[in-house]
C-alpha cells in the first residue's frame, strides 16, 4: 500500500512538473506565437504614397504598431510580480514564496506522521509547494481575464456612446472607472490614474494588456494609441472593435459548446482506466496487488502510466480549440 500511495504522489509531482514545462510546448502556444511574429513583423512599404499627408499617417501606424509589438516581445514572460497582479492578488512576491515554502512543508510533515515513507513525503511536498501554488495562481489568473472579458464589450459601448455625445475619451474612461464591475472598474481606474500623472492616454491603455494579458485588452489599447498618434474617428474605430469583440465572445461560446461532446469524451476515456482499477482492488485485492507488489508490476505500472501520461496530453491538444 505505501508503495502504491508513493508512486501516485510522485506521480502527480511529475505531472505537475510536466504541465508546467511541457504543457506550452504541446499546445501550440508557442508556434502560434512565432507565427502570428512573423505575419505581424512590419516591412517598408515598397509603394511610395501618393499624398504626403497619406504617407506619414501610414508611418506613424507603422511606427507605432512597430513599438507594440517590441512590447508584447517583452511581455511574453512575465516575471512572477506581474502574475500575481494579473490574477487580482495584492500580494508580493516574497509573501508567496513564504506560502508555498510553508505548504510544501506542511504537506511534508503530514505525510511523515502519517507513516508513509521519507520519499513519499518528499514527492507529496514538492508537489503542494511547487505545483499546487502556481497552478492556483493560473486559476485565479484565468477566472479573472474570463470576467473582464465578459463586462469589456458592455464597457466599450458605453465609450462609444459617450465620445458620441460629446464627451472627451478621458471623461468616458472615468465613467467606467466609477460604475463598471470588477475586474473592469479597477483596471480603468488604472488607465485613468496613469494618464492623470502625465503619460499619454494612448500609452496608458497600452498598459491595459499588462495586467490583462488578452487579445482583447491588446486590440483596444492599439485602437485608442493609433488614433491618438494619427489621428482618426474615435468613436467609429471602438464600435468597430466593440461588433469585433462580440463576435470573438459569440465565437468561442460556440467553439465550446461544439467541443463539449470531444472533451466528455476525454475525461471519460481518461478516467476510465483508473475507476477499473479501483473496482478491481476493492473486489479482488489480492488479484491487482501484483502491480505494486512485484517488481514487473511495478513496471509494468510505471509504463501504463507513462502511456496514460502521453495519451492524456495528445487528448487535450486535439480538443484545446483556441482563435
Amino acid at each position: 500500500m505505501n508503495t502504491y500511495l508513493l508512486f501516485i504522489l510522485v506521480a502527480v509531482a511529475i505531472g505537475g512538473v510536466a504541465w508546467v514545462f511541457l504543457y506550452p510546448i504541446l499546445s501550440g502556444e508557442r508556434q502560434a506565437e512565432r507565427r502570428v511574429a512573423s505575419v505581424a513583423r512590419a516591412e517598408p512599404m515598397a509603394r511610395p504614397a501618393q499624398r504626403g499627408q497619406i504617407k506619414n499617417r501610414r508611418e506613424q501606424i507603422e511606427g507605432t504598431l512597430k513599438e507594440i509589438e517590441e512590447r508584447r516581445k517583452q511581455a511574453r514572460r512575465p516575471p512572477l510580480s506581474v502574475r500575481l497582479q494579473q490574477a487580482g492578488l495584492d500580494w508580493s512576491k516574497r509573501r508567496f514564496m513564504i506560502t508555498a515554502a510553508m505548504l510544501g512543508l506542511a504537506a511534508f510533515v503530514v505525510t511523515m506522521l502519517s507513516g508513509v515513507g521519507l520519499l513519499a513525503a518528499l514527492g507529496f511536498g514538492f508537489a503542494a509547494g511547487a505545483g499546487f501554488p502556481f497552478w492556483m495562481l493560473s486559476f485565479l489568473k484565468k477566472r479573472r481575464e474570463a470576467k473582464f472579458l465578459a463586462e469589456f464589450p458592455d464597457a466599450v459601448d458605453v465609450i462609444v456612446r459617450g465620445i458620441k455625445a460629446g464627451l472627451p475619451l478621458h471623461d468616458s474612461l472615468r465613467l467606467i472607472a466609477n460604475d463598471a464591475a470588477e475586474p473592469v472598474r479597477s483596471e480603468f481606474r488604472a488607465i485613468v490614474e496613469t494618464q492623470t500623472i502625465g503619460m499619454p492616454i494612448g500609452e496608458a491603455c497600452l498598459k491595459l494588456y499588462e495586467s490583462i494579458p488578452v487579445p482583447e485588452a491588446n486590440f483596444f489599447g492599439i485602437v485608442v494609441s493609433i488614433q491618438q498618434r494619427a489621428g482618426g474617428n474615435l468613436s467609429e474605430a471602438l464600435g468597430n472593435l466593440s461588433r469585433v469583440l462580440r463576435d470573438r465572445k459569440k465565437m468561442k461560446a460556440k467553439i465550446q459548446a461544439m467541443s463539449m461532446e470531444a472533451k466528455a469524451s476525454g475525461t471519460i476515456i481518461g478516467v476510465l482506466p483508473l475507476a477499473v482499477m479501483a473496482l478491481v482492488w476493492i473486489t479482488s485485492p489480492n488479484y491487482i496487488s501484483l502491480l505494486w507488489t512485484e517488481p514487473l508490476g511495478r513496471v509494468m505500472l510505471a509504463c501504463c502510466a507513462a502511456w496514460m501520461a502521453v495519451g492524456v496530453f495528445v487528448m487535450r491538444r486535439m480538443i484545446n480549440f483556441d482563435f
